[in-house]
Formats: C-alpha cells, structure tokens, sequence
C-alpha cells in the first residue's frame, strides 16, 4: 500500500498528493489496474484518483501533441482497437440513462516500425471522418517521406490520399479468413487467417515491408496493460472523456518512460525525441509547473444571504 501519511497534508489543504504517490498511482493505472483498485492501494478517494486522471490526461495529450514532431521514420504502420464506452453498441438503445459517445469506440494507432513509437493516435469512430482526421495528424508530424501500411479498412484510402497525396509508399494488407471453427463461433476470436494479400496503392512499398504486426502487437500490449480494454469484465470506460485521458496517459507512458523489451531503450530515445528515460514524477513536475496556482476567491457571500 502506497504510504498513507501523505493524505493528511492533502485533505489539510494542498491541493495535490505528492508527485511520488501520483507516479505510482499512474504506473498502476499504466500497468492494468483500475481506478477503484488504485483508490484501494493508495489509500484515497475514488474522486482523487479521476481528477489525477483528468488532470494527467489533458497534460498527457498535450506532451505528445508537442513533443512528437517533426519525427523521422521510415515504416509506420496503422490499425484500429476496439473497446466500448458506458455500453455495447447494440445496447445503447436501451440505456436508461445514456451518456455521450456511449457504444463501440474506437482507438486509431500509428506506429514506426523500427523505433516501436506511437506518432499518432485519435480516439473515436471507425468511419472516413475520423480516418481522415487522423491521417491529417499522422501526415502533420513526419517529416520525410514513408512507407505506410494499413489494413483493409476502406476508409483509409481516401484518407491517405489527402493526407499524403503521392508522397508516401502506401499499401494495404489484405487478411483473407476461412470458416470460423465451431468452437470460436460467439467468441471474440476471430476465424483463422488462412492467408494475406498486398495491394500497392500508391509510390513504391518494399514487398517484403508490408506488413501491420507491429502495429497489431502495440495494440495488443494497449489491450493487456489497460484496464479500459480489458474484454468480459465490467471494467469499461463509463465516459468517453475518461478512455480519451487514459490512452493519452497510456501512450506517453508507452513512448517516453516504458523500456521496450527488444529495444532496450524507450520508443522516445530510439527515434531520437530524447537522449534520456524519462519518469512519471518528471512529467508531473511538469504537469505542476503550468497548473494554474490554487488562490483564495474573489468575493464571499455572507451565511443567510440570498443566493
């Protein structure tokens, strides 16, 4: 349990716990716990820990908006991850009490290959609308010219194509699938891929460089280190606002202060953003130099005044 002592000073009145009982409830929430367990393990209110989420989750997505630009990569690669928020699209009908951006949620990935780096990532739909926005994005923060994969999803090609114009080496992966086994039907697994096709779209891609299992592979460490995506349990983002702050948090966690295994050293420094690892209690000192300072009100009211 994280040490109790410091919540004394905080309900006292500072209005932050410490930068080192933050980090630690951010490693936790980055490595798969949910808010209520970090609640639990800290020793604070369930409210301190969504307002560390909000807070961390504003600043998070605007380190990454700054801080990854202007990145030189060679391959990247694009896919989509499913997750649902405060229900399943096909209940959301019936919800007695809906919420917006209730059902399928959809999380957009781009990632270098070489480097494992997330460049860009949009969280919404799955239609030309948010391919378009994202593709802008990801188009908005590389600087030369590169070798794009995707999957077949057709919103895509229109997006590239306004994103990149001709300047890009783009191609599809294409998964062709069999017959689902009988005992896979009503699983989320899918039927075997029994094969995959190429399809160049644009420039000159390297055959051999077609490929989304990178991106896939991210996806999946997304899924597994994320409580929010976590299938069959009742851990789901009950508000849309809330799964956009987590995987900002998540993808700053993953790029600048999480050693990748077979790199040895975190995507940030492998793509040359940084010469160093980052923490957790670096970035919120950073998060705390720009918060806005705690003062007293302007005007009280006096007890019995009219309100």
């Amino acid at each position: 349990m994280l040490a109790s002592k410091h919540l004394s000073s905080y309900i006292m009145g500072m209005n932050k716990l410490p930068p080192k009982v933050r980090a630690q409830m951010l490693n936790m929430l980055c490595e798969g716990s949910s808010m209520r367990s970090v609640s639990r393990l800290a020793d604070v209110s369930i409210n301190t820990v969504a307002k560390l989420l909000i807070d961390a989750g504003k600043f998070c997505a605007a380190f990454h908006d700054d801080k990854v630009r202007g990145v030189k990569v060679n391959r990247v690669q694009c896919d989509e991850i499913w997750s649902f928020t405060a229900a399943k699209q096909k209940n959301v009908a019936a919800m007695k009490n809906p919420v917006y951006g209730a059902g399928d949620t959809w999380t957009w990935t781009g990632i270098e290959a070489d480097t494992k780096l997330i460049v860009s990532w949009l969280v919404g739909d799955r239609d030309g609308e948010y391919a378009i926005a994202f593709m802008d994005d990801l188009r908005s923060r590389i600087e030369n010219r590169v070798q794009l994969t995707t999957d077949g999803h057709k919103a895509y090609l229109q997006a590239v194509e306004g994103a990149f114009g001709g300047d890009v080496d783009y191609a599809v992966l294409h998964k062709v699938y069999g017959a689902a086994p009988e005992s896979a039907k009503g699983k989320y697994s899918p039927a075997e891929c029994i094969g995959t096709q190429k399809h160049r779209i644009e420039g000159e891609p390297d055959p051999k460089h077609v490929s989304t299992s990178y991106v896939e592979r991210s996806n999946l460490t997304m899924r597994m280190h994320n409580r929010r995506f976590t299938r069959l349990t009742n851990a789901f983002s009950k508000k849309f606002e809330s799964h956009v702050h987590m995987v900002a948090i998540w993808t700053v966690w993953y790029n600048w202060v999480r050693i990748h295994k077979s790199l040895r050293v975190t995507p940030a420094i492998a793509t040359g953003l940084t010469d160093r690892l980052w923490t957790w209690e670096e970035i919120i000192a950073a998060m705390d130099e720009i918060a806005p300072k705690p003062g007293r009100p302007k005007t009280y009211k006096k007890k019995g005044s009219a309100a």
